[in-house]
């Protein structure tokens, strides 16, 4: 099936001899599993001059990483939606699609831990706190009426369960190490949403599509308490709309479980509560991209 490659190519807090913002390019390979190990994992990094950048030069840089890692993936992804033109023209050229996704979480850890570590050692330095990336809020949208949930519950699991997630009888799906993210122990409780549906698998098969980012408790007085799918680099769809207390206190408590495990949370589609496999499941991390 091949590997799914994070890729990010901007500049960085690093000044050269001309007082130009030095840039870089970031290749991660995603984990796709909690067995990985993630010094196992691809990685390549490459400085490049100011005065170089564009399509050119990062489809150079991707063509050597490609050749350092012996072999090619079978997509990008890629959160910087700016970005977006050089980033698609480079892996075109190389015949590899290029994805705009904020599934990027391996990439968001290994920025942090340089902006932590490498770049403030590098000749140059200046710190910065500045993002780069904000998304707009973009228009809700409501599930297609075929693969619409009839159930769901709000659940929490352990993180030593997902030791053996990959025993369990999964149709669609995708997660990560927990033990890539800080904060995260066997003990963490880690919230999640199932939802039941007698067309659990082509909604399974559905959101496969949609390059998955986090589940969040939307509560405003334009669209009221909704339980909200991100996906892709901007957009949103409606899960449930929540008309009760206990609903609305059960959300919260999801929201505030998710934060005490460092964003990290869980989708699961089942077809119905008895279902001893799931259609689809995906371990997810809501992060704010830098």
């Amino acid at each position: 099936m091949g590997s799914i490659w994070e890729l990010d190519f901007y500049s960085r807090p690093i000044l050269d001899e001309n007082q130009k913002k030095v840039w870089e390019v970031l290749v991660c390979e995603s984990p796709l599993d909690t067995r990985t190990q993630t010094d196992s994992l691809f990685r390549y990094a490459q400085f490049c001059p100011s005065t170089q950048v564009n399509s050119t030069w990062l489809r150079m840089a991707l063509q050597e990483a490609i050749t350092k890692a012996g072999k090619a993936p079978r997509q990008f992804r890629f959160f910087r939606r700016q970005m977006n033109n050089m980033i698609a023209k480079a892996c075109e050229e190389l015949g590899i699609p290029a994805q705009p996704s904020r599934r990027t979480i391996a990439l968001f850890h290994w920025l942090q831990q340089r902006t932590e570590e490498v770049y403030p050692n590098q000749p140059g330095y200046q710190p910065s706190t500045n993002p780069s990336v904000h998304y707009e809020p973009s228009i809700s949208q409501r599930l297609p009426d075929a693969i619409t949930g009839q159930q769901w519950a709000f659940v929490n699991l352990e993180a030593a369960a997902f030791e053996e997630m990959h025993e369990w009888d999964i149709g669609f799906g995708e997660a990560f190490p927990l033990q890539m993210i800080r904060g995260i122990v066997p003990e963490t409780k880690v919230p999640g949403l199932v939802i039941f549906s007698p067309r659990a698998v082509p909604l399974a098969g559905w959101m496969s599509g949609l390059e998955l980012a986090f589940l969040q408790f939307n509560n405003s007085s334009s669209g009221g308490a909704r339980l909200c799918l991100e996906s892709g680099i901007n957009d949103n769809w409606i899960l449930a709309s929540l008309k009760n207390q206990q609903t609305l206190a059960e959300a919260k408590a999801f929201e505030e479980a998710k934060q005490k495990a460092s964003g990290v949370h869980f989708l699961a589609v089942q077809s119905s509560p008895e279902a001893e496999s799931f259609a689809g499941f995906w371990l997810l991390q809501e992060i704010n991209l830098p």
